[in-house]
């Protein structure tokens, strides 16, 4: 029997890697899936697609009203994210604040939108989408590390402040997954980051995110940290 049979759930990014990776899984547990990102595509096996920037300053207002409008989600899957390789000393401000925007601002904004009503209806699922760069140090990651790090201090946060109201706050934090956030760098042919053929595969997040979104009620996942063997 699907495990997520009436559960509301949104996902952003979820048009690619990751986020897609996700969407479909979780449609296939029974979820109702809003799937945004900013070219989401047709509806997949009935999933409710948004199209929506959440980088844009209205982005997360404009996806939080169109979830609002359907209910309140049960789960909530923040897996929309940039990624760069750069040394720090070439790495400018706007690229800090386009990942900043994406990868920290834009959940943090949708949270505030729609973790106050899962709150007062007393149950749901805040699932942040990490990294390892979240708690270890790479070169050339300055930019990426510092949203990440922020995201899973923020999490922290969540945990605290929405403890023992049955809204429960998870982090996964996966090592390198093969999505086209790595196209532009070739990692296959360099030796300095690992082949896309030992990378994890969106499938095995998805899993991840899966498995946390199906615990009891009563079971809160704080971190889930998974690699590559």
């Amino acid at each position: 029997m699907p495990r997520l049979t009436g559960r509301l759930a949104v996902v952003t990014g979820g048009s690619t890697g990751i986020g897609a990776a996700v969407s479909a899984l979780l449609r296939h547990e029974g979820a109702t899936v809003v799937r945004a990102s900013r070219n989401p595509g047709p509806s997949e096996d009935g999933d409710i697609p948004i199209a929506v920037d959440l980088a844009a300053d209205e982005g997360p207002d404009q996806l939080a009203a169109q979830v609002l409008a359907i209910g309140v989600p049960d789960l909530i899957v923040s897996s929309a994210g940039g990624f760069l390789l750069a040394p720090f000393a070439d790495t400018s401000l706007g690229d800090l604040d386009e990942l900043y925007r994406v990868n920290l601002r834009a959940p943090f904004e949708l949270a505030r939108r729609l973790l106050p009503p899962m709150k007062s209806r007393g149950r749901g699922r805040h699932i942040l989408i990490g990294s390892v760069a979240d708690h270890r140090a790479f070169s050339g990651n300055a930019a990426y590390s510092a949203t990440k790090f922020g995201l899973r201090g923020w999490h922290e946060v969540l945990e605290e402040e929405y403890r023992g109201t049955g809204v429960l706050c998870s982090l996964v934090s996966p090592g390198p997954v093969d999505t086209p956030l790595w196209d532009p760098f070739d990692p296959d042919h360099r030796d300095d980051l690992p082949s896309r053929a030992v990378m994890l595969k969106p499938s095995d997040v998805a899993e991840a995110v899966l498995w946390i979104a199906s615990r009891p009620a009563h079971v809160g996942v704080s971190v889930l940290r998974i690699g590559p063997a």
